[in-house]
């Protein structure tokens, strides 16, 4: 799995301004009411796919893009509410993005047995929750600073950027494994 956020060089004051105060409206809300319309597909394919994987040892290739997709929708507007970038995220499962990329390769096969009692991942994923929980409690703390120096000077400083791409990214290999698309457990890094 590959997941960036392109650093940019610079950044609008503008467009930070107008995301905290108005993101909710124009990009939350309609990305909101469209993915919870996809939404209903891909849970769907979540409480189908563990018999699909059960009697065929691997993912449609059709599910698996439709599901990659979604991710990275998700991933785009996430990157854009929590001023990582300044570009509008992309409707839809086939947007693009200039600065947010996810690529994963399909696995050729899926544990059959693993998979059908999805509820052990989930279980085996608790640990990653409870330091995630901490966690998040950092970004927020970095996305407060990183908003303040953003507004004075214009530029997201590197490291704050890097740790919290990086804590989207282990957030990211968590959903893979708990949304059958690896049998790979998530390591604790955000690398």
């Amino acid at each position: 799995m590959e997941f960036n956020v392109k650093h940019q060089e610079s950044f609008s004051r503008g467009q930070l301004l107008l995301r905290s105060f108005f993101g909710f409206i124009y990009i939350l809300i309609p990305h909101a009411f469209m993915r919870a319309i996809f939404g209903i597909w891909f849970s769907i394919q979540s409480i189908l796919l563990p018999w699909v994987i059960l009697f065929t040892g691997k993912m449609p290739e059709s599910w698996f893009k439709f599901r990659l997709g979604y991710m990275r929708w998700g991933l785009r507007v996430n990157a854009s509410l929590f001023n990582l970038t300044d570009e509008y995220p992309s409707f839809w499962v086939d947007g693009t993005s200039e600065t947010v990329k996810f690529e994963m390769q399909q696995p050729d096969k899926l544990n059959r047995f693993i998979n059908f009692l999805s509820f052990i991942k989930i279980i085996a994923v608790i640990p990653h929750v409870i330091v995630m929980y901490f966690i998040m409690l950092a970004v927020m703390i970095i996305n407060l600073i990183a908003w303040w120096i953003v507004l004075f000077t214009g530029k997201y400083p590197e490291g704050m950027h890097e740790f919290v791409v990086g804590v989207f990214r282990w957030m990211q290999r968590i959903t893979n494994y708990v949304t059958l698309m690896t049998d790979d457990y998530p390591p604790f890094s955000t690398k």
